[in-house]
């Protein structure tokens, strides 16, 4: 962990399986930029983790004040390494575990009309069909307000898009071989 309640505290990863946790400095660089001029600005969100992997970044947004955190994967192995990163973490409440294709998932929790603050999705960087399916849909979903921050996680030699109808990149972040595109609904 980077910071919040959890910092110093390690996670864990499995080898050979096609999960690539969120660096720990990029990870770092989306809590900075989401709490520029505003350290509360996480307390009390509701995120959703798609293509959650190991769950470091809706474990972050717990462990920095975020009140629920929907983690979403579809792959057996990864939930049981979530499951077992947010036990040996001694967090027992402010999540929800969805094991399904990422869409699917989108469209039900648009059917449950959840208020979201924040989406972070980071699908293998190989499956990039699955950004523009995934931006596509959000930018469609009634949960997501023009409050709500929508990050990706990329490669830097890749881009997402700038827009999606209404939601608009408006801040792209290079570190490393990656990158992080920043939208909002305008």
């Amino acid at each position: 962990m980077i910071g919040g309640q959890y910092r110093s505290r390690p996670l864990r990863s499995a080898r050979g399986m096609e999960i690539r946790p969120t660096a720990d400095r990029l990870r770092e660089t989306i809590f900075n930029v989401l709490t520029a001029g505003n350290p509360a600005a996480l307390d009390g969100s509701v995120w959703i983790d798609l293509y959650a992997g190991t769950g470091a970044v809706g474990i972050e947004a717990l462990s920095r004040s975020a009140q629920q955190v929907c983690f979403v994967e579809s792959k057996p192995q990864a939930v049981k390494l979530i499951r077992q990163n947010l036990a040996s973490l001694q967090i027992a409440k402010g999540f929800e575990i969805v094991q399904m294709d990422a869409l699917k998932a989108l469209r039900q929790l648009e059917a449950k009309q959840v208020a979201v603050g924040f989406v972070f999705l980071d699908p293998p960087y190989r499956m990039k069909e699955a950004y523009r399916d995934a931006l596509e849909l959000l930018e469609k979903a009634a949960f997501v307000k023009p409050a709500t921050v929508v990050i990706a996680e990329h490669e830097k030699r890749f881009d997402p898009g700038e827009a999606f109808g209404a939601l608009k990149r408006y801040r792209k972040l290079v570190q490393g071989d990656a990158a992080l595109s920043f939208y909002r609904r305008t």
